[in-house]
């Protein structure tokens, strides 16, 4: 079932074409109206103490092009960097486990900006692109206005010595070649949006 999930920091709405019952909601709301939407976005935003909500629209693509265009949309692009040993490239940025990613620059395609960022954050070299994972969404407020990031993610391969010299300058202070178990091990301090981009690819519980 196609659905897709926006986080608001550590909560979560789910778009998705029927109700979604596999998973526990504060609250559920089918779309009907443009304005309506709007008000359950903003009332969401708003109220820390509804954890989740569920949206629901048999045309999931309306729903998604309506409710993508409350936000200004950034887009971004990072890697799952995997190697030989089994083992995968994390950063510590700003006290949280995270991977790395940035934005993408004017003319650079999500592929491009996801190498790019891993040379520039990681200090990588012959790194590359092994396939495509699904995109990340989260939220947060710049000049007092709604945005939303989505994140292009990608699998890649690194065949070369395990570095572990991060860019202390965009905030990030350690690294770390990490085994599927040891990940399990961090996501307590990570974002939901990427457990759930492990969960996904790794299988982490």
């Amino acid at each position: 079932m196609l659905r897709y999930k926006i986080y608001f920091d550590n909560r979560v709405i789910t778009l998705s074409p029927e109700p979604d019952r596999v998973q526990k909601y504060a609250l559920f709301h089918k779309y009907n109206v443009e304005e309506e939407l709007f008000a359950q976005i903003s009332q969401f935003a708003v109220n820390n103490e509804i954890p989740s909500l569920n949206i629901y629209s048999s045309d999931i693509n309306n729903l998604w092009t309506v409710f993508s265009s409350w936000f200004t949309v950034i887009e971004a692009a990072g890697g799952l960097i995997g190697h030989p040993s089994g083992k995968y490239l994390f950063i510590m940025r700003y006290g949280r486990w995270d991977l790395p990613k940035g934005h993408i620059e004017k003319g650079e395609t999500p592929e491009q900006c996801a190498l790019r960022e891993v040379t520039e954050e990681c200090n990588l070299r012959d790194h590359f692109i092994e396939g495509s994972l699904p995109p990340t969404y989260h939220t947060y407020l710049f000049d007092n206005k709604p945005h939303m990031k989505k994140t292009w993610w990608f699998r890649m391969g690194y065949n070369g010595e395990m570095i572990t010299e991060p860019q202390a300058e965009e905030g990030i202070t350690h690294a770390e070649w990490l085994t599927p178990s040891e990940i399990a091990r961090i996501k307590s301090n990570t974002f939901l949006s990427l457990l759930d981009l492990l969960n996904y690819t790794l299988r982490v519980e």
